[in-house]
């Protein structure tokens, strides 16, 4: 792990910094349009920044980047406690990616086949929307090397070359989009650079436009909201004359941009254009007039309404998450969602000290998708918040919130 260690809350994180930089409170706060009073609370914990923009500033201020203010994770186990990050990074990070000529002379023969292996991807891909990201992380370092030798082969004109590269593409939007969830974004980039150059390769529109969907999910990650807009506009641009033909899939992937795009506008505190691109994002899911998982989208009006109550937690609308969040039905939709979805609410329930109902949310949350709830960097730090908050009785927390609070490595 790096830097401030991942026990801090966002407030210490920002005071290791400043420290590090030779920065004062009163500096740190010019620089980011803030009272030094302001900043001070922060750092003390009396106080939470509850917008994003506002960390990126902060982040981008202090030279680092949104995720270490956040904490690096420390371990993405799977349920028999075993780690595989570091086998992903090594897949992802290996030098024979960095020079063909170098090292093609030494890769082993490529036996690979893009149908079979698409057919694991895919797998892997109904884990992720299953919330086991355990498994899906640990599927990852096979599923890259094989991706990998299928560019191999693709290169070297064996086999389908279109197929190949847009089942390396799949594999990489996979790992990026997985990486995002549990807070490696800098990997998560890697992965999504990585899935828009075999898409670029695949000649395949619907490849191209979902591997963008990775980009955002990655550039959203570290806090560079203005290039996940700029990305996702372009890639639906792209995309539009597609629309034309009424493929469900290509609808699925045009609404998908745009409400990825609407979270980036929100982000950036663009109201205006975050509620035109959830209007039109609608209009794209009353013409496919179903809730449907094309692509591994779980697009529909459901999930466009999810989006609505997730940029509105990032616009600081709280209180209308609080009170339309719980009301939403989302039993039909892929477990991922759900499970993001009653974090959204949990954290927006949180932020006006109803922490019970909070709590519950995210135990049900956990309860259905385990690891993306504790290796959440958002959910750790509403965690964190509402156990400062908890009353003591008997020299002891809440029993619910201090478990919750261990797994998620919440405490020290």
């Amino acid at each position: 792990m790096r830097g401030a260690g991942d026990q801090m809350t966002v407030g210490e994180r920002i005071k290791f910094y400043r420290r590090r930089r030779g920065l004062t409170q009163e500096v740190l706060a010019n620089l980011v349009g803030r009272k030094e009073s302001w900043l001070s609370k922060i750092e003390r914990g009396e106080r939470d920044i509850r917008r994003l923009d506002v960390i990126s500033d902060v982040a981008r201020a202090l030279r680092v980047t949104v995720p270490d203010l956040f904490g690096q994770p420390v371990l993405m186990e799977d349920d028999e406690q075993n780690d595989d990050i570091p086998a992903v990074r090594d897949a992802l990070m290996t030098p024979r990616r960095l020079s063909r000529t170098l090292f093609g002379a030494a890769a082993a023969p490529i036996n690979v086949n893009p149908t079979s292996s698409a057919h694991f991807v895919e797998q892997a891909w109904d884990g992720y929307q299953s919330g086991r990201l355990g498994r899906v992380v640990s599927s990852l370092p096979g599923l890259i090397e094989t991706a990998q030798q299928l560019e191999d082969a693709a290169n070297a004109g064996e086999g389908d070359v279109r197929a190949c590269w847009a089942v390396s593409a799949r594999t990489h939007h996979l790992a990026a989009t997985t990486l995002s969830k549990v807070g490696e974004a800098d990997l998560s980039w890697i992965a999504a650079e990585r899935a828009m150059q075999a898409a670029d390769h695949s000649g395949d529109p619907l490849v191209l436009a979902s591997a963008a969907r990775a980009g955002t999910h990655a550039l959203l990650a570290v806090g560079r909201f203005d290039d996940a807009l700029s990305l996702g506009n372009t890639a639906s641009t792209w995309l539009s004359p597609q629309m034309a033909k009424g493929d469900p899939s290509a609808l699925s992937l045009f609404g998908m941009l745009h409400l990825r795009t609407a979270i980036a506008a929100a982000r950036r505190q663009d109201r205006q254009t975050a509620t035109e691109l959830l209007r039109q994002a609608h209009s794209v899911a009353r013409s496919l007039n179903e809730d449907g998982n094309y692509w591994q989208t779980g697009f529909g009006p459901t999930n466009v309404e999810l989006h609505r109550l997730a940029a509105a937690l990032d616009l600081g609308d709280v209180p209308y998450v609080v009170e339309h969040g719980p009301s939403i039905a989302v039993e039909h939709l892929p477990v991922e969602r759900q499970a993001t979805h009653m974090i959204d609410v949990a954290r927006a329930q949180s932020m006006v000290a109803e922490d019970e109902p909070a709590l519950q949310n995210l135990l049900t949350a956990e309860h259905e998708a385990p690891q993306l709830v504790r290796h959440n960097p958002g959910v750790r730090e509403t965690v964190k918040a509402m156990h400062r908050r908890a009353p003591v009785t008997g020299g002891a927390k809440s029993s619910p919130l201090s478990g919750l609070a261990e797994r998620c490595r919440a405490l020290q």
